[in-house]
């Protein structure tokens, strides 16, 4: 008797102890998940927080290349470069080259203006620069400019022999087409010229 009373608290203390084993296996289990819960909160948390850092430097990037912009296109020379393009009496590629090479002031324009909007062009390309800033900015100066050259667009890659010829700014011109299409609001498409403001 009294050895089967000792085998049965042999017994109930070996389940006990196995219990404890378990709900001692069990919490560990249960931290070791939380604390892997935690760490990947943690991480989610850091990674988010640098997410939302990258996103404020990118558009402090964006914000001073918008004032550049700004700056350069509220300059009294690019505006009468813009005017001097505008004006300009071509209508084939032949009679653009022919202006190119007999009016410096026109040469002069057209680079500096070729050079703004393909640089333009790349930066909206590479998404450095969001199209809604340029149709917010100088959606009608854009459009002007583009219309103005596309008559003899093809023309001048075929005579040229480079494909790749203005190509920045004709995707300027297409991104902002398309994305006026979709915010028809901002289209500020200028219909006839502007007539010159006498001083």
């Amino acid at each position: 008797m009294v050895e089967q009373e000792l085998l049965w608290t042999l017994q109930s203390i070996a389940a006990i102890a196995s219990t404890i084993g378990v709900i001692g296996t069990l919490t560990a289990a249960f931290i070791a998940v939380r604390s892997y819960i935690n760490a990947n909160k943690r991480a989610e948390e850091a990674k988010k927080k640098e997410q939302e850092t990258r996103d404020r430097e990118l558009e402090t990037r964006q914000a001073q290349l918008f004032m550049n912009i700004y700056d350069k296109i509220s300059r009294k020379e690019f505006g009468i470069a813009w005017r001097r393009f505008i004006d300009a009496k071509f209508t084939t590629f032949e009679e653009y080259t022919q202006l190119l090479q007999t009016d410096k002031v026109f040469y002069e324009a057209t680079g500096d203006l070729f050079n703004f909007y393909e640089g333009l062009g790349v930066l909206v390309r590479e998404n450095l620069l969001p199209i809604r800033m340029v149709a917010l900015l100088i959606c009608g100066m854009t459009r002007a400019f583009w219309e103005k050259f596309i008559p003899i667009y093809d023309d001048g890659v075929k005579a040229l022999g480079f494909s790749r010829w203005m190509s920045e700014t004709k995707f300027l011109y297409e991104a902002l087409l398309k994305y006026l299409s979709e915010h028809p609001e901002l289209d500020t498409r200028i219909e006839k010229p502007l007539e010159r403001i006498q001083h």
